[in-house]
């Protein structure tokens, strides 16, 4: 039975890694007796599927996650028996059963929005222009080249949305999620001249096909 986990995952939890997040399902799995199907080969793995890496120091009140359980289980008894067992940072807001034959998690997710909050920012160090100025130049280029693991992309085109408001200083970033083309909110910010480090960022939902 395949079933996909909506939750949050903020405070100090937002400091975990990717690898570490997948194992963290798998042992409040076993903690909470769901019992997990597992991969076949020389190595069994529990199936376990995360949509989308989050970047560390990233609070999000959208991550998805889905989970093969060997035993039918009502969706209302394994959100219960989750929560008890998840670490103080993971809220689990839905589960539900999916076809399990549908593609992989991850292979689904087209775009990820964020927001990007400056309520802490010390907005002096932007001396030639603001914020909303800042955003309006980048929109209007066709190309901005960005360098990632010593490769070179052009980050315009993964920025689907920028805007941001001052009156409650929420910017709100929606940029392409998927294979080789995965816009990041820390480089759009880096083009704008805003260090990602004094900002608080978090992922507000996850788009898929």
């Amino acid at each position: 039975m395949r079933v996909r986990i909506q939750f949050e995952k903020k405070g100090a939890l937002k400091y975990i890694g990717h690898l570490d997040l997948h194992k963290m399902w798998e042992r409040s799995a076993r903690r909470g007796n769901v019992t997990l199907s597992y991969s076949q080969g020389f190595h069994p793995q529990p199936k376990i599927q995360l949509a989308s890496a989050l970047p560390l120091g990233f609070s999000s009140r959208a991550e998805v996650v889905d989970m093969w359980t060997a035993m039918d289980y009502e969706t209302d008894w394994i959100k219960s028996a989750l929560q008890l067992a998840l670490p103080t940072g993971i809220h689990v807001n839905s589960v539900d059963h999916i076809d399990d034959a549908l593609p992989p998690l991850q292979t689904e997710v087209i775009a990820a929005e964020f927001e990007v909050d400056f309520t802490e920012f010390d907005f002096t160090q932007l001396a030639d222009a603001g914020v909303e100025e800042r955003v309006a130049k980048m929109l209007s280029t066709e190309e901005i080249i960005r360098e990632r693991r010593g490769k070179t992309y052009n980050l315009r085109p993964l920025i689907e949305l920028a805007n941001y408001e001052a009156t409650t200083k929420i910017m709100t970033l929606r940029l392409t999620a998927k294979e080789g083309a995965t816009g990041r909110p820390e480089e759009v910010l880096a083009e704008l001249g805003i260090p990602f480090e004094e900002v608080l960022i978090e992922r507000s939902a996850i788009f898929f096909r």
